[in-house]
């Protein structure tokens, strides 16, 4: 992934710059007095993770010579005091590649709730190929006319998330508030965000779907081993359910893997809820390859 992190005086600056950030605790594992493996954990503050001990792709390692199964050893130590001070629900941030450590993770209770995945900026030939196919739907920006499709997009997708089989808990913003968040990002008639580019998708003069395309350094999600420097970002996409499966979404993706590599950027990035069924097949066919996934574990439960 490039950034850095195989390097450990990379590694050690961003630990000591998250220890200062918040309050984390954890374990150690040592041999002839040298620390081997870590956990440390922090608390996310929103209420949808409730009360939470949350382990940061960078919040725990082992050595080389370290076998998978001390990962085990260090949660049993730590989840000790989480549970006594009522953090119940716990997430940890695994590397996709590591399939033993995840297992060792998944040996612990915690089951696959979020994808992270990366893929290359939209190629030439790729580009060529997407042209060659027709479809009744287009993809193009916004205009201030399309604001209350666009609001409505805003909304349908925590709706979709809510429902079997995510069940997110995520809150849904009022129409209102879905307004006022569009407000500024248009200049008269014109799309004018200078943060993100947006992208919508027609059919038959009506707009069923839409996208979001950042730098991916706009999102606080992606800090340490996570982080792909100079990547972009497919942070957003719904479709309207009656328009689903007719290619709408792919066609949106697309738009933001070419805007992606038209800004120069090396990689993009996305996330997915992995029981987001629609999601979760439509970026995989888009190329995007998992680089982390993030576990879940709910105590008492």
């Amino acid at each position: 992934m490039g950034n850095g992190f195989a390097d450990a005086e990379v590694a050690l600056k961003h630990l000591q710059e998250l220890w200062q950030e918040e309050p984390l605790s954890g374990s150690v594992a040592e041999r002839d007095g040298r620390v081997v493996a870590y956990l440390v954990a922090g608390t996310k503050p929103a209420a949808v993770w409730g009360p939470n001990a949350w382990v940061e792709s960078s919040g725990h390692a082992l050595d080389d010579d370290v076998p998978v199964e001390v990962a085990r050893e260090l949660y049993a130590v730590a989840a000790e005091s989480w549970v006594a001070e009522g953090r119940l629900a716990h997430y940890v941030l695994v590397p996709s590649h590591d399939v033993a450590l995840a297992d060792a993770w998944w040996r612990l209770g915690f089951g696959l709730q979020h994808v992270h995945a990366l893929r290359s900026p939209w190629s030439v030939e790729e580009s060529l190929a997407a042209g060659s196919r027709k479809s009744a739907i287009t993809v193009r920006t916004p205009v201030r006319a399309d604001m209350a499709a666009l609001v409505e997009l805003d909304l349908e997708l925590p709706r979709h998330q809510a429902r079997s089989p995510t069940f997110s808990s995520g809150p849904i913003a009022s129409y209102k508030e879905a307004v006022a968040d569009w407000e500024g990002d248009f200049v008269g008639e014109a799309y004018a965000s200078e943060r993100f580019t947006t992208f919508v998708a027609e059919q038959e003069g009506g707009v069923v779907g839409s996208a979001v395309g950042c730098a991916l350094s706009v999102s606080r999600m992606y800090e340490g081993p996570l982080q792909t420097p100079d990547a972009g970002f497919l942070g957003f996409a719904a479709v309207r359910p009656e328009a689903r499966g007719l290619g709408a979404g792919r066609l949106l993706g697309e738009a933001v893997l070419a805007w992606s590599a038209a800004q120069g950027h090396p990689a993009v990035v996305t996330d997915w809820r992995a029981t987001n069924l629609q999601s979760s097949r439509a970026w995989p066919a888009l190329g995007f390859r998992p680089t982390f996934w993030r576990l879940h574990r709910l105590i008492g439960h």
